[in-house]
């Protein structure tokens, strides 16, 4: 008897072009949601867009709540929380970056409320996803919440965003491609459960961009389109599994244990991106496609050597031997590196 099931929680409205941030009310009122809404936002992307959408908001009688956070940590969570029960919320607006939509998704979740992405910023996928990212000390946990109801991306205000951002944004998308091979290799040697599906798209998705690394330029707002596009599919591929899989395999890990060494020393998705070009090396050995990780890094201006992203190379080095320890989620990294390999890895793909 066949008993299996699976709910799959997507965003039922998206939103991608050219000022389409006036929009955002009618995008909701097709939701049917209802009560006074919350905006969470940061001080950056309140100035940029959070104060546009409060107005917006106001005028047509809504009754806008408005808090700021400053950085993404379980106190600035319990702070929104607690805003939210002062006004009595009915949802919430998550508007910027990555910690402003993160604290926001998982403050709605704690509420049992609807969720609005707006992002300034085409950083990484958590605009579209159902995790949330937090730093507690020296590690970064990656929690369960609540996909947003709907996802409001403004590409000229994303275009105007510092160009780092996107192509950190770009990097992130590119890891899918050894994370959809970890979470393969998992399958076949852990019994993993794989969607067929979800690793499909996120796998297409990851080679479009690599394929189209070329396409995407700094102040066209066409790229924005294009890289906001791909981090909606990753977003939605992680829904369909259910779980981070199709975006997170030993890529992720070493950026995660980068941010216990050297906190806040480069963006996410710059560390991903190297990250996947050494671990697509030990997928795929010395002349396999690691160098088309490469070379779409370089192409967009992302980072492909320990240098560019800021951070020296033996630390590179303990965070590849050591990485495997962050959480229990099989990878090409096994029950970890030795250090001669750590560095064969990270020397053959010029990382060091």
């Amino acid at each position: 008897m066949f008993e299996k099931s699976s709910w799959i929680r997507l965003p039922r409205n998206v939103l991608v072009g050219h000022g389409v941030i006036e929009q955002t009310a009618a995008a909701v009122d097709d939701l049917h949601l209802s009560g006074r809404p919350l905006i969470v936002t940061s001080p950056t992307p309140k100035e940029v867009a959070g104060d546009r959408l409060y107005d917006q908001l106001a005028a047509r009688g809504d009754d806008p709540a408005l808090v700021t956070v400053e950085d993404a940590s379980f106190e600035a969570v319990q702070d929104v929380i607690d805003a939210a029960t002062e006004v009595d919320a009915g949802y919430l607006y998550g508007v910027g970056g990555g910690k402003a939509i993160d604290i926001a998704k998982m403050a709605s979740e704690d509420r049992g409320v609807g969720f609005v992405s707006v992002p300034t910023a085409a950083s990484h996928d958590g605009i579209v996803s159902g995790r949330g990212s937090v730093a507690e000390g020296d590690t970064r946990h990656s929690v369960a919440a609540e996909p947003p109801l709907a996802v409001v991306a403004d590409t000229e205000i994303l275009a105007d965003a510092p160009w780092r951002l996107t192509t950190a944004g770009c990097a992130d998308i590119i890891s899918n491609y050894t994370a959809v091979r970890d979470w393969q290799l998992a399958n076949r040697l852990k019994n993993v459960e794989y969607s067929e599906y979800a690793g499909a798209l996120s796998q297409m998705t990851a080679e479009m961009l690599v394929q189209n690394a070329d396409s995407i330029k700094q102040g066209l707002e066409e790229s924005a389109w294009v890289v906001v596009k791909a981090l909606v599919s990753s977003g939605v591929a992680m829904s369909i599994a259910g779980s981070s899989r199709p975006a997170s395999g030993a890529e992720h890990l070493f950026s995660h244990k980068l941010d216990q060494l050297v906190p806040d020393a480069a963006l996410h998705g710059h560390q991903v991106g190297i990250g996947a070009m050494m671990t697509e090396y030990l997928h795929s050995g010395e002349h396999g496609e690691w160098t088309n990780v490469r070379d779409a890094l370089a192409t967009i201006g992302a980072p492909t050597t320990a240098e560019e992203l800021g951070i020296d190379d033996e630390t590179v080095i303990e965070a590849l031997i050591t990485c495997h320890e962050i959480r229990d989620r099989y990878t090409i990294l096994g029950d970890g590196m030795d250090e001669t390999a750590a560095r064969e890895a990270a020397s053959v793909t010029g990382v060091i």
